[in-house]
């Protein structure tokens, strides 16, 4: 019974896991932060380049 204790306190495969899962979620939020600031961006330029082609029209 010690042994599978000891064992058990050995294992590091959870907390590997749970490190990844933590790296991903990290990786996540900073793609969606990019893409959001980014598509913001661009919908301002079209929005000028809109702006632009009404006035020349």
């Amino acid at each position: 019974m010690t042994n599978v204790f000891k064992r058990f306190v050995k294992d590091e495969s959870g907390a590997t896991a749970i490190e990844y899962g933590l790296i991903a979620a990290l990786i996540a939020v900073v793609c969606i932060s990019v893409w959001t600031t980014v598509g913001t961006n661009l919908i301002a330029r079209f929005q000028e380049v809109a702006t632009g082609l009404d006035k020349k029209s």
